[in-house]
């Protein structure tokens, strides 16, 4: 029953799809699918609008997707640190166009609290960072972006460890939960919450309890070798919830994942599809 939103034309048309992972991002531009072609090049196609500057999601999907955007909306030479001190630069002339999650059609996001997810929404951010985890490598690569003058433009990009990340005892408890099934299941609360669709009426929802006997026939796939994740303000603290989202890129479909921590141990207690 995962929902993931896909930015194409074509939609979503099977909701047990798995979830592709897409560590391999940085060189399957060779290998585009002809739906992917299709979204991205009605974008870069396109003249970027102005008040796409205003919202970040609405500048970022346009940065992904058009190479001439991107390059003249990147502050070069463009400053790559690691673990906070810089490493090395990179030209112009060396960049190589970053589609970021536009080559899996959704992306994930992680938050503390509902409050923090009304942050996407908000127009008068001027810093956002686009995190980038991997968690075989367990590292974090972060993308910053700062508003100058009216426009968003990367600014530069740090390593960091994973374990430095201000999310990380949730991120190595999520890397096990997402592809660990028995871990999985002793990570279940005894009465899970979830809100659906419902398969009798397009127009309604359906909500009800999950128990771990009926958990697999609705656990969603689960990205498990990297994830993004978008940081437009939100203060990450030593949380007890954290609400893992994914979401795609051209429909308004979403999977919502509440987790709290429980004696020390997340725990899932609600699923929203």
């Amino acid at each position: 029953m995962l929902l993931v939103i896909c930015f194409t034309n074509s939609g979503c048309t099977d909701k047990k799809k798995p979830v592709q992972d897409s560590d391999m991002l940085d060189s399957a531009v060779a290998r585009d699918t002809v739906k992917t072609d299709s979204a991205e090049n009605l974008i870069a196609q396109a003249s970027m609008p102005k008040s796409a500057d205003e919202l970040f999601d609405d500048f970022i999907f346009n940065f992904a997707a058009n190479k001439k955007l991107q390059h003249k909306r990147i502050h070069f030479p463009l400053s790559v640190y690691r673990n906070g001190k810089l490493d090395h630069t990179i030209g112009m002339d060396n960049w190589k166009m970053d589609h970021f999650f536009m080559r899996q059609d959704y992306y994930t996001l992680i938050f503390d609290n509902r409050k923090q997810m009304s942050l996407v929404k908000d127009t008068t951010i001027d810093h956002v960072i686009i995190e980038k985890v991997y968690f075989a490598k367990k590292r974090v690569k972060q993308y910053l972006f700062n508003r100058i003058n009216g426009q968003w433009k990367m600014t530069s990009i740090n390593y960091k460890a994973m374990y430095h990340n201000d999310n990380a005892s949730f991120l190595e408890f999520y890397q096990r939960f997402a592809a660990d099934t028995a871990f999985q299941r002793r990570h279940l609360a005894q009465n899970i919450q979830f809100t659906g669709p419902n398969p009798d009426d397009d127009f309604s929802e359906m909500s009800g309890v999950i128990d771990a006997s009926t958990w697999p026939a609705f656990a969603p796939k689960l990205p498990s070798h990297m994830i993004y994740n978008i940081i437009y303000g939100q203060k990450y603290t030593e949380s007890t919830q954290k609400i893992f989202v994914i979401r795609g890129i051209a429909n308004s479909l979403e999977t919502e994942l509440t987790f709290r921590r429980i004696h020390g141990r997340w725990i899932l207690t609600k699923l929203n599809t």
